[in-house]
């Protein structure tokens, strides 16, 4: 009976690498690791996968509505670069041109009057902060990796936050700080800018419910006016 168990499992095992070397050959898309990852992983991924092009898109729209924030920059640095230092991986680093801030901290510095630096590297810092931080630092998801729904829900309200700031704080001369939606020389309201930030906030909401959802918990969803300025922990 073992014999026929060892042989039982051996031509088991051959059907299913036989299955993998047909997929990889037939599909170059198909990776050994995405066997080791659940539903909810691979719309994880799909969610920061598009959250990250929609900020990394926002960071290109607002240097070239404020090209003068990048002349503030080290020397050689570029849109691209900047884009790179951001959101090429996720991780939590201190930036000596931002005063070590980062997330809700740097967010702030972008708007503030004694700040003279790069102001767009500022408030993306605190964006890309706000966004990696949720996925607790990954860029990949895998069965048993933790994701806690609150942290993404928090993360959603943050990101109101920032739009209202971005299109609210001034200057002591009544200038904003930075330059976003505006109009064009046809009068036509240009609202680019605030279609980014509700397809992100979109997608962390929803992102949030399907974890809440999976795991039969209950986000505490904290009364935030459109026009606060308080920044959730995440």
């Amino acid at each position: 009976m073992s014999k026929i168990r060892f042989v039982f499992k051996l031509f088991a095992s051959l059907c299913l690498l036989s299955i993998i070397s047909g997929c990889v050959s037939g599909n170059k898309s198909f990776r050994i690791e995405s066997l080791a990852k659940s539903e909810l992983d691979m719309v994880i991924d799909t969610h920061l996968t598009q959250t990250n092009q929609y900020a990394t898109e926002l960071l290109k729209k607002l240097y070239k509505r404020n090209p003068k924030e990048l002349k503030k920059a080290p020397i050689g640095t570029d849109i691209n670069s900047r884009a790179k230092q951001l959101f090429s991986y996720p991780r939590k680093i201190q930036f000596s041109e931002l005063n070590g801030k980062y997330a809700n901290s740097a967010l702030l510095l972008a708007f503030s009057s004694d700040y003279k630096g790069d102001r767009v590297f500022a408030f993306m810092a605190g964006i890309a902060g706000i966004l990696h931080s949720s996925y607790n630092y990954q860029d990949e998801f895998f069965m048993l990796d933790p994701i806690n729904e609150q942290k993404i829900y928090n993360s959603a309200r943050n990101l109101e936050t920032a739009s209202w700031l971005l299109g609210s704080e001034k200057d002591l001369n009544e200038n904003h700080y930075l330059l976003s939606n505006g109009y064009t020389l046809d009068s036509i309201a240009n609202l680019s800018f605030s279609r980014l930030f509700g397809k992100m906030i979109a997608g962390q909401d929803i992102l949030a419910d399907i974890i809440a959802n999976r795991n039969n918990r209950t986000i505490n969803k904290f009364v935030h006016g459109i026009a606060s300025t308080t920044l959730l922990p995440i």
